[in-house]
């Protein structure tokens, strides 16, 4: 068995006592003092996250702007420099090789992608690498941290040497942050306003700058935030999951990300099966419903209409902002349409859900 790849702040989370589990071959913190205290508190005022072991791949050279707009759904031309968007990247059938962030750099592209598809997502920009490029794997380079929740730009501000009022969501500055150089964004995953800090740090630069973080956020109640609250933050958004809600079988607009897909923009890889896919419609789209009670849909449970199985749940949980279970999944255009009852099928027990509208909290202070 392949040793699992830590991130420059394992003993960080070590030493705070984190449940450490394998998380698409990463050693990573679960939850700390408990995934709803986790969760409630990035609701209400600020958490941190290690998401170091998310990917970073570069892209420079006279042609990076278009290969990256051939690569990606998204229109990468209008993004200014400091700018940033989320987008995916397609497969030539349509199906999705992985969703990410794509910032703009003054010398080209900065793309962060997903943990489990950074060796997966590199080699498919090299095999389809076109003009004047150069593309860089940095993953190892970098590390990732966010500051997540209503409070975060007060922690933050006194911190960093760039002006974070002035920054808009999805923009971001080069600065420093408690001395160390870092690429300083709002961008982040859980319905909050928010900050991430990339930074090219040594292990003891990692540790200071979290332990800093930590430190400046004690009046504010800040907690570090392990995989479970990360899910759960992002779920009650409806946002996806690369694995579970979006893969290789699931094209952008199935899931509910025409608004990230710019049919129009010109030629990019998956184009024209989704372009066909959209004149023929739809015949599955991701929904979102809840279900009364603690206990939450799995990955994998059956849904059902009338009797009949219109689809599968791709992710769920006990939402600790709503106090009610929630989950998305594909279901038929037929049965959405349909309005007839839909039931959670666990393991051949039925239970009723509601079909909701995404998000499923709306409260946030970006949703």
């Amino acid at each position: 068995m392949a040793e699992l790849k830590k991130t420059k702040l394992a003993a960080e989370h070590e030493r705070l006592s984190g449940k450490m589990v394998d998380f698409g071959g990463w050693w990573m913190p679960v939850r700390y003092s408990g995934t709803v205290a986790e969760h409630l508190r990035v609701r209400s005022s600020v958490g941190l996250f290690d998401v170091s072991h998310m990917g970073e791949i570069l892209i420079t050279g006279p042609d990076a702007l278009r290969f990256t707009s051939h690569l990606v759904t998204n229109n990468v031309a209008r993004l200014e420099i400091g700018q940033a968007l989320y987008t995916c990247m397609c497969y030539e059938t349509g199906g999705i090789v992985d969703d990410l962030l794509v910032y703009r750099l003054d010398d080209g592209y900065f793309l962060v992608v997903n943990a489990a598809n950074i060796d997966k997502d590199y080699e498919w920009i090299i095999k389809n690498a076109e003009g004047d490029i150069e593309i860089t794997n940095q993953s190892d380079d970098y590390i990732q941290i966010a500051l997540q929740g209503p409070r975060s730009a007060e922690i933050l501000a006194p911190l960093v040497n760039v002006d974070l009022e002035s920054m808009g969501f999805y923009r971001f500055a080069i600065g420093k942050a408690l001395g160390v150089d870092a690429l300083i964004s709002r961008t982040g995953y859980t319905g909050e306003d928010g900050f991430e800090i990339y930074a090219r740090a040594s292990e003891r630069e990692a540790a200071s700058l979290w332990r800093g973080l930590l430190e400046h956020g004690k009046p504010f109640g800040i907690l570090p935030v392990g995989l479970g609250a990360r899910d759960t933050l992002r779920l009650e958004m409806g946002y996806c999951l690369y694995g579970n809600d979006i893969t290789k079988d699931t094209t952008p607009l199935e899931a509910g990300l025409g608004w990230v897909t710019k049919l129009k923009k010109g030629p990019f890889i998956g184009r024209d099966p989704l372009l066909e896919q959209k004149a023929q419609g739809l015949t599955r789209r991701l929904a979102g419903f809840t279900v009364e009670g603690r206990s939450a849909p799995r990955h994998g449970y059956g849904l059902q209409v009338e009797g009949e199985t219109v689809g599968a749940v791709t992710s769920g949980a006990f939402s600790p902002s709503l106090e009610t279970s929630i989950g998305l999944g594909y279901i038929s255009t037929d049965a959405l349409s349909g309005g007839g009852d839909l039931l959670v099928d666990r393991r051949g027990r039925l239970f009723p859900a509601t079909r909701v509208k995404l998000p499923f909290y709306t409260e946030g202070s970006h949703h």
